[in-house]
C-alpha cells in the first residue's frame, strides 16, 4: 500500500513551536522594527543560521506569529464554547480573560510600529480579524440565543458585523493614542459595551455578575 502521509515540513520542527513563542514575546515588547533574527537567536540560545533554516527572515516569522496567535484564540473560543458546564456568561469572561493575557504586553507603541514599517503584516492582522471575529461572536451570539440570553429579534449578521468594525477601528494606533488605551484594555470594554445591547434580562443578570461595571 503506498504511503499517503504528507512529508515532514520546516513548521512540524520540534523547535519552531520555542522559537514562535520566542519571537511573540520579542515582538510584543520591541516591536518590527527593533525585532531581529540576531537578538532572537541570542534569546533562543541558537545560532542564527539554524534559525534561518526554519524562517527566512523577521517577517516571515512575525507572519507566523500573528497566524499561530489567531489559531490559538479560535481554538480558545471554540473549546469555551464546548464546555458544557459553563453559562454563557462564564465562556464570554473566559474569552475575554484569555484575550487578556494575550495582548498583556502588546503596546500602541507596537501596533503603531507595525503599521508604519510592515504594512502587509498589519494588514494580515486585520485580515485575521475579519476571518476570526465574525466566526467567534457569531458562534456566542448563537450560544447566547439558545440559551435565551440573547434576544432572539436580533439580526445577528449585522450585529457581527457592527462589532467587526467597531474593533477595526479601536484598534487603529491613532484610536488608541487618542483613548489612552492598550490593545489588552480594548476588547473587554468593547463585550461588555457590545453585549450589554444585546442581552435579555435574563442574560444582563448574569452578564453583570461577571462584567462588574
Amino acid at each position: 500500500m503506498p504511503n499517503t502521509l504528507s512529508p515532514p515540513t520546516a513548521a512540524d520542527h520540534p523547535a519552531v513551536p520555542r522559537i514562535l513563542a520566542q519571537a511573540r514575546a520579542h515582538f510584543f515588547v520591541h516591536g518590527y522594527s527593533a525585532f531581529t533574527m540576531d537578538d532572537l537567536a541570542a534569546e533562543l540560545g541558537m545560532s542564527k543560521k539554524t534559525l534561518y533554516v526554519h524562517f527566512a527572515g523577521k517577517d516571515e516569522i512575525i507572519g507566523a506569529v500573528l497566524d499561530a496567535l489567531a489559531a490559538e484564540i479560535r481554538a480558545e473560543a471554540d473549546a469555551l464554547l464546548h464546555h458544557r458546564r459553563l453559562n454563557f456568561a462564564e465562556k464570554l469572561r473566559g474569552f475575554a480573560e484569555g484575550m487578556i493575557q494575550r495582548l498583556a504586553l502588546l503596546s500602541p507603541r507596537t501596533v503603531r510600529d507595525l503599521q508604519r514599517y510592515a504594512p502587509a503584516l498589519f494588514q494580515r492582522v486585520n485580515d485575521l480579524r475579519e476571518r476570526n471575529i465574525p466566526y467567534i461572536f457569531g458562534r456566542f451570539i448563537e450560544e447566547g440565543q439558545l440559551a435565551g440570553m440573547v434576544r432572539a429579534d436580533l439580526d445577528a449578521a449585522f450585529a457581527v458585523s457592527f462589532f467587526l468594525q467597531a474593533m477595526h477601528g479601536l484598534l487603529q494606533p491613532s484610536a488608541l493614542d487618542r483613548l489612552q488605551l492598550s490593545p489588552r484594555d480594548v476588547l473587554p470594554r468593547a463585550i461588555d459595551l457590545f453585549f450589554s445591547g444585546l442581552l435579555t434580562p435574563a442574560g444582563r443578570k448574569e452578564h453583570e455578575k461577571l462584567f462588574p461595571r
